[in-house]
């Protein structure tokens, strides 16, 4: 079992510093060696996971997608919002994140499969809209997946342009203009009402997250989940 962990830990200590080779070099100029000295692990350690630079690639897109994970809300759309605001901030920082995002957009190899990414994030967001759907959020002319679509590649479009001006510093004020401008399109009138579009949300579950895994973050009691949390760290 501790040489299973080991792996484990060794595993991703490699991809979050593929990750970041990705990120600052892109996919074509990204080499092995560099991802070798960045994680500081043998050759032999790395072709134990990982058959080639492409393999690699396709991990750290496939982690992108999986990595996002918030707290279940009593308002399903919420926690679709929640999801985006999460990944917007942590795309600030994250190389995980900012590593994924520039091999999913970037125009350059066509051997990497950047569908892949492109797709998952689709059925993931997809999911979150067909249970808003069972549970009465949405509007009776909503197409899921063409709704689920047109958020994936408007976020891919939102986090590119936040990126050349201002390194995702502005990403989350950016994706909560994005949420006004269409989820009056998609949401019943109750619900849109209830829905806490807050840029600052995402850094604010991140840390939540990071503190106590445990505690649900609800938008309507959101003060009352502040103070659980400062009761349960003091």
């Amino acid at each position: 079992m501790p040489q299973q962990d080991r792996a484990i830990r060794t595993r991703r200590v490699i991809l979050e510093a593929a990750a970041s080779v990705f990120d600052e070099r892109g996919y074509d100029r990204a080499t092995i060696a560099e991802v070798l000295e960045r994680a500081g692990v043998t050759k032999g350690a790395l072709y134990f996971h990982f058959a080639s630079k492409e393999q690699l690639a396709l991990a750290v897109l496939e982690e992108h997608v999986t990595d996002i994970a918030v707290h279940p809300q009593k308002i399903k759309l919420q926690e679709f919002v929640d999801s985006g605001q999460v990944l917007a901030f942590r795309l600030r920082s994250d190389p995980m994140q900012r590593g994924a995002a520039r091999l999913a957009v970037e125009q350059g190899s066509n051997h990497l499969g950047r569908k892949r990414s492109m797709l998952s994030w689709t059925v993931f967001v997809e999911g979150l809209l067909n249970e808003a759907r069972a549970r009465g959020e949405l509007l009776d002319s909503v197409v899921v997946r063409d709704t689920a679509e047109l958020f994936v590649g408007a976020f891919a479009g939102i986090q590119m342009m936040s990126q050349a001006l201002t390194n995702q510093a502005d990403l989350c004020y950016r994706l909560t203009v994005f949420f006004q401008h269409t989820l009056p399109s998609i949401a019943v009138p109750a619900i849109l009402t209830r829905l806490d579009l807050d840029p600052g949300r995402g850094e604010h579950l991140e840390n939540v997250l990071q503190r106590r895994p445990s505690v649900s973050i609800d938008a309507d009691d959101d003060a009352d989940a502040d103070d659980e949390v400062d009761v349960a760290v003091g």
